[in-house]
């Protein structure tokens, strides 16, 4: 009777290896690929009505005119750009410190989460429109009053990720590690903050994009400088080509900060990409 051989010879065993690499480098592209696919079909829709029905650019401008007069008034788009990019970060700054702190208060104090929870809630209810005018008089025309924007528009979604990470921590960890002697704070750190880590990304990423539009938002209601202050000049001159092309830098800024999020989150949890590669090869 002859043995059964197996294929496991060097070679074989590194093309295994290397077919999820492979999948993997695939799969980037068809992530990528179909919003970009759809974005360009409705440019080209955009271009070709326009083109067609002679559409005055004051009204809709095309795609190609938004790009070339956005690419000739470069300079005058970045320096607006500054200032709310300045807004955003400070003011997201504030409300990442302000979250954590009030995140971990509603874990440790029944009591603040009984009663502090429900009027966060309640506080998604107040239209930022209607506070934004407000603090700009209370405040001045300056920075602070845009970072206060910007943290409210961002707090709520930081801190309520965070508390339901803290509140996802795996309860058996939780006994093991009191049982050999840790107190609660080290038990906090050591099982509750790693378990809230991808919630908190995930708020992170909502968060971010809350924050460029809570800055423009803010510069709308009262500025020197800014994305807002730029739209609202070049509406009032009839410049909607001008208009768009500063929808679409607040766009970009979106999205590059987004994405900033992602990386730090790939590079922050290291094991989570571990985990998803084991369970989808």
């Amino acid at each position: 009777m002859t043995a059964a051989t197996t294929d496991a010879s060097p070679t074989t065993l590194k093309a295994k290896a290397a077919r999820p690499s492979a999948r993997r480098r695939l799969r980037s592209p068809a992530i990528v690929l179909p919003p970009l696919l759809v974005v360009t079909a409705l440019l080209a829709v955009w271009q070709t009505y326009t083109s067609a029905a002679a559409v005055d650019p004051t009204v809709l401008p095309s795609p190609w005119r938004v790009l070339s007069q956005g690419w000739e008034n470069r300079q005058d788009l970045w320096d607006a750009t500054l200032p709310t990019l300045q807004e955003t970060v400070a003011g997201f700054g504030m409300s990442f410190v302000a979250a954590w702190l009030v995140a971990v208060l509603l874990d440790f104090s029944t009591w603040a989460r009984r009663g502090l929870y429900p009027l966060l809630v309640a506080s998604q209810t107040i239209p930022i429109v209607a506070v934004a005018p407000l603090l700009i008089i209370w405040f001045g025309f300056g920075l602070f009053p845009k970072m206060l924007v910007v943290t409210l528009a961002t707090f709520f979604p930081l801190t309520a990720n965070l508390a339901a990470g803290f509140a996802s921590a795996d309860p058996e960890a939780m006994r093991l590690l009191r049982s050999l002697g840790a107190g609660r704070t080290r038990t906090f750190l050591m099982v509750r903050v790693p378990s809230a880590m991808p919630y908190f990304f995930a708020g992170l990423r909502v968060s971010i994009t809350y924050a460029v539009v809570g800055a423009v938002f803010a510069e709308y209601a009262g500025a020197e400088n800014g994305l807002g202050i730029y739209m609202q000049a070049q509406k009032s001159a009839f410049r909607t080509d001008l208009v768009f092309a500063a929808v679409a830098v607040t766009a970009a800024l979106s999205i590059a900060l987004f994405a900033t999020t992602y990386l730090l989150q790939r590079l922050a949890l290291p094991w989570e990409r571990a985990t998803r590669r084991k369970d989808h090869p």
